[in-house]
């Protein structure tokens, strides 16, 4: 297996994940030096990251979000086969800049009761949930919400 020493600057793709024995995983997407000379489709770069370190680990899990900027310092170790991702293990970690928090724009939660529905600017159809997170379904409409409620209610006793 190969391995090198290895520090990249690169965004964090999605929420880090907690992994087994008190580690955390990410996937960090690294744009090469000279972007303005490939071509616009060139494909982004994707590292996998793991930490087992603590301090390391509890900084992913609690402050770092998708959109943050990050160097990372560990071992690289090269894909076991072609077109997977290389796996880095993260010694050091230096938060360069904080993404921008998403604010959900066209889109509203609302509760109705034991239920709740999400408003979707971009769909006519509305997703249902009990307040417990059980689906219940998909409203045709915001005038069909109260028509599905009733229907679930009577399926279920009334057991939201």
């Amino acid at each position: 297996m190969d391995t090198k020493p290895f520090t990249v600057d690169g965004w964090v793709e999605a929420i880090p994940a907690p992994g087994p024995r008190g580690t955390a995983t990410f996937d960090l997407i690294v744009r090469p030096a000279d972007i303005d000379a490939l071509p616009d489709d060139a494909p982004d770069t994707v590292v996998t990251c793991t930490s087992e370190d603590p301090r390391i680990t509890h900084e992913l899990l609690a402050g770092v979000q998708p959109g943050d900027l990050l160097r990372v310092t560990g071992t690289l170790v090269q894909p076991p086969a072609p077109g997977e991702p290389a796996r880095l293990t993260v010694d050091a970690l230096e938060v360069l800049d904080t993404g921008l928090i998403p604010v959900l724009r066209d889109m509203v939660m609302d509760r109705y009761g034991d239920y709740c529905v999400i408003f979707d600017a971009d769909h006519e159809k509305v997703p249902v949930f009990t307040a417990l997170g059980r689906w219940v379904g998909l409203a045709d409409n915001p005038d069909a919400i109260a028509t599905l409620i009733d229907i679930h209610e009577r399926v279920t006793g009334g057991d939201a």
